[in-house]
């Protein structure tokens, strides 16, 4: 008897404790509605930023030897294509025949219509050239409760925060899917957007399609921390179990000797 009263003075308040209710999480584009045929799909126009590495590739129609586009692209010694051009820590390319190029805050287009203007402005060193500006490094860092953290890159320009997270493994049980952060640096200033993954409003958020460099932050729930408390107490009923066992088990020796 007197050990029974024991075990429940010690054991049932622990359980008590541990005790909690099961809280439903949202879930991906959890309160998106049908809308087939509805919704315009906005693509952002990337900006050029610091450390960006960038393909580009001048072509022209003039067949003429003194004016061949062939000194204007890099290439290395196997014949391939270089390794691109990085922009420096003040905004800035160096073509290795056209000089340096301020290219930080330039869309692809702009930094191609300055290199045109180049080429053929004051003097026509190529006859209507091309120029084609392609992005070589796009990535964005993916951190917090997600099954793979780390730097996420695609071979593409686009890149939209669900295939981001896609990418990094999904959100684990103890992810934040409603307040994902994503920090953004624009013409050197640093903003943190808030994006909800089971909004229906999402694809109207200007954090759903990334830019390069962004970096999302996917915080931890409250759950995480009381399921670690719940195991603490878990751990100490064992323990309180195993010295009522113990102290009833010594007592019956006592008493039957």
């Amino acid at each position: 008897m007197r050990f029974s009263r024991l075990f429940l003075l010690i054991v049932v308040p622990l359980y008590l404790i541990s005790c909690k209710p099961v809280q439903q999480l949202p879930y991906y584009l959890e309160k998106v509605n049908d809308s087939t045929g509805k919704g315009e799909v906005k693509v952002p126009e990337l900006r050029i930023q610091k450390n960006d590495l960038l393909s580009i590739q001048i072509s022209s129609l003039s067949t003429k030897p003194e004016l061949s586009d062939a000194i204007y692209n890099q290439v290395s010694a196997a014949g391939s294509t270089s390794a691109g051009y990085l922009v420096d820590a003040q905004g800035n390319i160096e073509h290795h025949r056209l000089g340096v190029i301020h290219a930080e805050g330039l869309t692809k287009q702009e930094l191609a219509a300055e290199i045109k203007k180049r080429l053929t402005v004051p003097v026509e060193l190529l006859k209507d050239p091309t120029v084609i500006i392609r992005f070589m490094n796009f990535k964005v860092t993916v951190l917090g409760q997600v099954g793979q953290q780390g730097p996420v890159t695609v071979p593409g320009e686009r890149l939209t925060v669900l295939e981001a997270i896609g990418l990094a493994g999904g959100i684990t049980d103890y992810g934040k899917k409603d307040k994902v952060k994503v920090v953004r640096e624009i013409n050197g200033q640093r903003e943190t957007g808030i994006i909800d993954l089971s909004s229906k409003d999402i694809f109207d958020s200007p954090y759903y399609n990334l830019v390069q460099n962004d970096l999302l932050i996917v915080g931890e729930t409250n759950e995480k921390m009381k399921d670690a408390q719940q195991a603490k107490v878990m751990q100490r009923i064992s323990f309180a179990f195993t010295i009522v066992t113990v102290a009833a088990t010594l007592t019956n020796i006592f008493i039957r000797n």
